[in-house]
């Protein structure tokens, strides 16, 4: 039924590192090229540790699942947070072999095994200027500095208590495990750097060679954004007007079927839509993660129906 006492330890070190808020997020089985989010929503920290015991329940649910050329396979579903939080920057490193783990252990808040031999560590960095680009700069410098890391990291991690769910592991999941936490621990880039653990700024070049064009999609042809004024003339009418957030739903998903990535997705959502400025701006750093993930599962089902 998972260990809700460990995925309650793990939401209380993050929090007292100044997490106030967490993206939650479901996935089915995993594996390679195919992650199936089910569903995905933001919390406060203090309605998340209410409801957290009841979703590490439900994930330890297992039902049979049909992986094409394996068979049935009896899965759960991944529990996954994203934290955020007013003033600091969650800096994931993922993979660490035991030398980096030794290097990293002064300086994170909280160690946890994802599978065996498989580890992770958070360092909670205080003083970065707010806004996406400071945040990713002092995220490339810790890791560079540690070296030889999971660069595609997401910045979020499965819950403690739970199962990895992931096909290559089954049918024995391994259950995600807390190796050491030290609450409270907030590091500054000086601290870091006197650490050996930020590297050098890096200084960028203009590209001297033309590479491979992401905008074009698998057929070569350049990729089209969807309208996102077409998506808000066609939204449902309230009272204020049209509903903001259902075209930002339906502009993520028809982004997404068009061939752009999560990412890219976000990035454009968060440039289109003043809903998620007015998010952006109010603290909610979760609102166009949680959109787009929600497009992308509905997306997702869309397809699975089409294959049927």
């Amino acid at each position: 039924m998972g260990d809700t006492a460990a995925a309650l330890r793990m939401l209380d070190v993050f929090t007292s590192v100044g997490a106030t808020s967490f993206v939650v997020t479901k996935t089915g089985l995993e594996w390679k090229d195919h992650k199936q989010v089910k569903w995905g929503k933001t919390y406060r920290a203090e309605e998340l540790r209410k409801l957290l015991p009841a979703m590490v329940r439900t994930a330890s649910v297992k039902r049979p699942m049909e992986v094409p050329g394996q068979g049935t396979v009896e899965a759960g579903e991944n529990l996954i947070i994203r934290p955020g939080g007013p003033g600091v920057a969650f800096v994931q490193l993922d993979d660490l072999n035991a030398e980096q783990l030794d290097r990293v252990r002064p300086a994170a808040f909280i160690i946890h095994a994802t599978s065996p031999r498989n580890y992770q560590a958070w360092v909670a960095v205080s003083g970065v200027p707010e806004g996406k680009e400071p945040f990713k700069d002092i995220m490339r410098r810790v890791r560079k500095a540690v070296g030889g890391n999971d660069k595609s990291a997401s910045h979020a991690t499965r819950v403690a208590g739970t199962e990895n769910f992931k096909l290559k592991y089954a049918p024995a999941f391994p259950t995600v495990t807390i190796v050491e936490t030290h609450p409270g621990r907030i590091m500054t880039a000086e601290q870091l750097e006197g650490m050996g653990l930020l590297a050098p700024p890096e200084i960028i070049t203009p590209p001297t060679q033309k590479f491979t064009d992401t905008s074009l999609n698998r057929t070569g042809r350049e990729r089209q954004w969807p309208s996102y004024e077409m998506s808000l003339a066609k939204a449902p009418q309230g009272q204020d007007g049209p509903d903001r957030s259902r075209a930002d739903f339906w502009f993520s998903y028809l982004a997404l079927q068009r061939g752009w990535s999560a990412e890219e997705t976000e990035a454009k959502l968060l440039e289109e839509s003043e809903k998620a400025q007015e998010r952006m701006r109010g603290g909610d750093t979760g609102y166009v993660h949680v959109t787009v993930a929600n497009a992308a599962a509905w997306l997702e089902r869309s397809r699975q129906k089409t294959r049927a």
